[in-house]
């Protein structure tokens, strides 16, 4: 069929198909393996998590043919372990993210459903890398030209295209499967924004696990030969019509260096919190005032950073409770960050956060939005801090980055410094077998992978 008579799912199904591992960049390789090291190494340090090892139980309890790996031993079918392992990387909130002008994603949560999809398929590291630059491909460029959340919707919305269109290259299917595969899931999982705003719940970490799950679980079926509607891009009531607007992309001449503009995290806090606690860590280390000196702390920001951390359009960030809150919470961060000299794990456990010093210390946390900085986002993650103390006087800093962002990249010995941080309760060889075959994965069969991540025991 010709491009112009074919649908626009069909013509990104088409593209899917035409993908090979030769497409991939030795750029682009490189970085999703960072990206692979990086969410595994999140994945095992969220085990301990309490929804997580709800999520487990649950598993458990179902069952599931026992077909793919669950991080921490165990098999369940393809769609069960993709929700779990997904929650387990997703749930610190602690992996990559992919900066459109008007839509933030995690494209690593795909990293599940196409793990999933390569292990139940028998499939290589090469078939595993390239379905992954395939789902970040689609998520990160449906998040360029169709941002969802001013329209009440989740970023995770994109990702349902990407997780069936990659999970479906894993599988090998044909054109025709995919476009279903496809179909079904972006018709099937438009979640709401309001996962992410007012008091936040477990969901904030387990939406993006579940729209992955349902995309695993559409791919199956469209393997099976159950079909989806067409249109589900341009037709009535379909994704342009009722959510995104109409938008135009040429599935045909993408390629699939999007990974390669994606950034990590440097500290466990929301992908837009970061250059300020960099730079709000500086600014301690250069003055070293007491945190009981401070009158307040003063954050000039982006409007992103300010809607949806800073206490704008998504609620306010001062009463803060629960992880989910902190975690999303431009006061609780930098106020931890400061009392702490850190942001990770550690900083939500439950006691810290209602310590009387970093509640105190929080509400001192003044936020605003700066239109310079707004227009300088996403190539910058521009923001100033000044600090005044109780005296009167005042100290400031500015920050255009961090050590992470595409500007300043992390390499590979930075990311293993992290891993080795969240991995520190499971065997070290072990950790260090997963870490060597991350970097070698385009050479092994992914069950060489798996088995090792089904190894994983916390002490």
């Amino acid at each position: 069929m010709s491009n112009d008579k074919q649908t626009l799912v069909q013509q990104l199904a088409s593209w899917v198909e035409s993908r090979s591992y030769d497409d991939l960049s030795d750029e682009a390789i490189k970085v999703l393996k960072l990206r692979l090291l990086d969410s595994i190494g999140v994945g095992i340090g969220a085990l301990e998590g309490q929804p997580v090892k709800d999520i487990r139980k649950m598993t458990e309890d179902l069952g599931g043919a026992p077909l793919v790996t669950l991080l921490g031993g165990g098999k369940s079918s393809p769609d069960y372990a993709t929700f779990y392992n997904g929650a387990a990387i997703r749930y610190l909130d602690y992996n990559d993210s992919y900066l459109a002008k008007n839509e933030t994603c995690h494209p690593s949560d795909n990293i599940a459903p196409v793990l999933a999809a390569t292990e139940y398929a028998g499939g290589s590291g090469k078939d595993f890398l390239l379905g992954l630059g395939i789902a970040y491909q689609v998520q990160t460029r449906l998040s360029d030209v169709a941002p969802v959340r001013d329209h009440g919707f989740d970023h995770t919305v994109q990702g349902s295209y990407g997780a069936a269109a990659g999970a479906a290259a894993a599988l090998k299917l044909d054109a025709d499967k995919t476009a279903n595969a496809i179909a079904i899931a972006g018709t099937g999982y438009n979640s709401l924004r309001v996962t992410r705003t007012g008091a936040l719940s477990h969901w904030k970490g387990l939406a993006y696990p579940n729209t992955a799950m349902g995309a695993m679980h559409a791919t199956l079926l469209a393997s099976y030969g159950i079909t989806g509607p067409k249109e589900v891009f341009e037709g009535n009531k379909g994704f342009m019509d009722s959510i995104a607007g109409k938008f135009d992309i040429d599935w045909s001449k993408e390629d699939l260096n999007r990974v390669t503009k994606t950034i990590t995290k440097r500290y466990n806090a929301e992908i837009h919190s970061q250059s300020s606690i960099e730079g709000l860590l500086e600014l301690k280390d250069a003055e070293n005032i007491a945190a009981d000196d401070i009158k307040e702390i003063r954050l000039y920001t982006f409007d992103v950073a300010f809607n949806i951390i800073g206490g704008g359009e998504e609620g306010g960030k001062k009463n803060i409770q629960f992880k989910e809150e902190a975690d999303h919470s431009l006061p609780y961060m930098l106020a931890v960050a400061y009392l702490d000299g850190q942001v990770m794990p550690d900083q939500y456990e439950p006691a810290r956060i209602t310590s009387s010093d970093v509640q105190d210390l929080l509400q001192k946390v003044h936020v605003e939005p700066v239109q310079a900085y707004s227009d300088r986002f996403p190539a910058e993650m521009a923001c100033r801090i000044e600090l005044e103390t109780k005296d009167g006087q005042v100290f400031e800093i500015e920050k255009n980055d961090y050590h992470g962002f595409n500007t300043h990249p992390a390499d590979w010995d930075v990311l293993m410094e992290k891993y080795k941080g969240l991995t520190s309760k499971i065997d070290a060889d072990l950790a260090d077998k997963i870490a060597a075959t991350i970097k070698d994965i385009e050479n092994v069969d992914i069950c060489v992978l798996t088995d090792l991540l089904g190894q994983v025991k916390v002490k």
